[in-house]
């Protein structure tokens, strides 16, 4: 998909369903989650890429508390708008998680295969503790049983861009929450 005109690109924006503001409010709650976590041992905080490098890039403003990161690349989409079932790690972390509490920053929780697997890698490697942030959670779209430890937002079952998510690889640039024109 390449886009010809700036008309053509928000011609593929349907509605905002979560604003600018209304996201960097949900931010400090993330943020203060970390900040409880820490006693004193390392935080690593884990961004699944590509989706939620802006959320993490946020979070970690909100975040007063020593911590590290770390960055996995988990693919189900690939280029289209409906989860291709099967689960990638394409690039995994380059830290040993046993010595840390882990948090896995996570754009979006959909059918929860990604992060079923995910989680289980990572449980498998020993970390102190393990706790999943995700900004946007679809409960309704579950076909695994997996709840995150922290949803910021509970949102319908709709094909939604901005704030890091995509479309094709493009509308990540979009400081809010949109649905998305199929």
């Amino acid at each position: 998909m390449k886009f010809t005109t700036q008309e053509d690109f928000d011609a593929k924006i349907k509605s905002v369903l979560i604003t600018e503001e209304e996201i960097k409010n949900a931010i400090g709650r993330a943020g203060e989650y970390i900040n409880n976590l820490y006693d004193g041992r390392p935080i690593l905080i884990v961004s699944i890429l590509k989706g939620a490098f802006v959320f993490m890039a946020d979070v970690l403003r909100a975040v007063t508390v020593p911590c590290e990161i770390d960055f996995m690349v988990a693919k189900s989409y690939y280029s289209g708008t409906v989860s291709s079932g099967m689960v990638q790690i394409t690039m995994d972390l380059t830290h040993d998680v046993g010595d840390y509490h882990v948090v896995i920053l996570e754009d979006i929780v959909d059918t929860g295969r990604t992060l079923h697997d995910v989680v289980g890698l990572l449980k498998e490697r020993h970390p102190l503790s393990l706790h999943v942030i995700t900004l946007l959670d679809k409960p309704e779209r579950r076909v695994v049983d997996y709840t995150p430890d922290l949803s910021l937002f509970v949102i319908p079952d709709r094909f939604v861009i901005g704030y890091g998510l995509d479309y094709g690889e493009y509308f990540r640039n979009l400081p809010y929450i949109a649905e998305c024109e199929g």
